[in-house]
Formats: structure tokens, C-alpha cells, sequence
């Protein structure tokens, strides 16, 4: 099992497009081979900093799903919502 975090800082005019973005991808991720959960969280601090945290099984299957045609569809959607490019790490046990 790993957990994947997706860090992303949101132009401050698009946070509530973000938002549905966000949970729209959520959804469709949640269909992925390996997707086991996932949820979308907001820096107490820096609200246009928010973080993505999905579990998946394997590797394999994150970078089946982070190269799938359905999140690439949502990351053209999110991407022009960004002020810097998304950060993904990836960590296991």
C-alpha cells in the first residue's frame, strides 16, 4: 500500500472552481484500479494551499491511474487553476 500527496497553491480568484474540480476528480479517481481512498484537505494557514492524500495498492496502480486519459482530462481542467506546478510525492512502508 502507498499513500500519495499532491501538493497544489491555487490562484486565490479560483478556489471555489478548484473545489469542484477537486471532488470531481476525487470521484473519478475513486474508479481507478487500486484507488482504496482518498481526501482533499486545506492548509489552516494558507488557504489557497491544498493537499491531496490517496492510498492506493501499488505503485503500479498510481502510475496507471496518474497516467490514465481521465486524469489527464481533470488536470486540463485544474492546471490554469494553479499558480505553480502540482508537487506529487509518494510514500510506502
Amino acid at each position: 500500500m502507498i499513500r500519495v500527496i499532491i501538493e497544489r497553491h491555487i490562484a486565490e480568484e479560483l478556489a471555489e472552481h478548484y473545489e469542484k474540480a477537486a471532488r470531481d476528480t476525487l470521484q473519478t479517481a475513486m474508479q481507478a484500479h487500486g484507488f482504496i481512498s482518498g481526501e482533499s484537505l486545506r492548509n489552516a494557514y494558507k488557504p489557497n494551499h491544498r493537499v491531496v492524500m490517496a492510498t492506493f495498492r501499488t505503485v503500479q496502480d498510481w502510475q496507471r491511474w496518474h497516467s490514465s486519459p481521465e486524469r489527464k482530462e481533470i488536470m486540463e481542467a485544474i492546471n490554469p487553476m494553479l499558480e505553480t506546478e502540482e508537487k506529487i510525492t509518494i510514500l510506502e512502508h
